[in-house]
């Protein structure tokens, strides 16, 4: 009995994890559905907030919400019950799901159904839960390929991730408190503090500019026009690097994939040997 648990439980693994070994269109099939249900939650969500639409087909809501989290809730489940086949049974497999960041995601999809069955909450608290609900999307991360290896990548450059945006921070608080002092005197009504020029400091750096705010003395033109300058080059550092990091990435996938293939065709060239030895 203990071995067809485990055997079970090794074949739920290989599902769930995208095994595709013994449960090649099983996998296929659970992936694929998954998908469909994530992307049909947001589409309830996005629909149930037109009035007419949530009137008129409030009923289908809730019972759809009802079905998709169950089923999530039995995938959180089942993931928590092989946990040990991903991390080892020696090194506490289920708090490392728990408190993983897939595992926490899987968890979100599911607790804003069950949190105003726990406790009591008022209308604001049930819409904000109710927004909730589209994190479900971040559990596609878990179904792609691409933004498994965008993942990977965001990981393996996180250092450099975040001195850029240590420079993004220090540029707008710059920007910021200069502009103040040489626009406050002239604008009183826009650039009232040193906080409310941070929103001209954001629109100017990422080179929006909603034109809602704006300089109009010369010395805070020219420099308006410098933080602009320099705002695109600090915008790009993260695209650069993210960018670098997804061609390195690609490029060692694709080195992965003709090592196995090289080792199919040595494994297969013994195989033949072995068989034209024994013939």
């Amino acid at each position: 009995m203990p071995r067809m648990i485990e055997k079970i439980q090794q074949n739920v693994y290989e599902i769930l994890e995208k095994e595709p070994a013994k449960n090649g269109r099983l996998n296929t099939f659970f992936t694929w559905f998954l998908v469909v249900l994530i992307w049909l939650n947001v589409a309830a969500v996005i629909a149930a907030s037109i009035g007419e639409l949530d009137i008129r087909f409030n009923i289908f809501f809730t019972y759809f919400e009802i079905f998709s989290v169950a089923v999530f809730s039995v995938e959180y489940l089942l993931r928590l019950w092989t946990a040990t086949k991903k991390y080892g049974k020696n090194k506490k497999p289920y708090l490392r799901y728990i408190f993983s960041p897939m595992g926490i995601i899987d968890l979100l999809a599911v607790l804003p159904f069950f949190l105003p069955l726990v406790i009591g909450l008022d209308l604001r608290a049930l819409r904000i839960l109710r927004i909730l609900r589209l994190l479900r999307v971040k559990k596609l991360v878990r179904y792609n390929d691409l933004l498994k290896q965008l993942g990977r990548v965001l990981k393996r450059q996180k250092d450099f991730i975040h001195v850029t945006l240590l420079l993004m921070i220090m540029m707008i608080l710059l920007a910021s408190v200069a502009m103040y002092f040489v626009e406050n005197t002239a604008q009183p009504d826009k650039f009232t503090s040193i906080p409310a020029t941070l929103w001209w400091a954001v629109a100017t750096l990422t080179t929006i500019g909603y034109g809602d705010v704006y300089p109009i003395t010369t010395l805070g033109r020219i420099l308006g026009g410098v933080i602009a300058i320099l705002g695109i080059s600090t915008i790009a550092l993260p695209s650069a690097i993210i960018t670098t990091g997804m061609i390195d990435e690609n490029n060692r996938v694709a080195r992965r994939k003709e090592e196995q293939r090289k080792s199919r065709i040595k494994a297969r060239e013994i195989l033949e040997k072995r068989r034209n030895t024994h013939s």
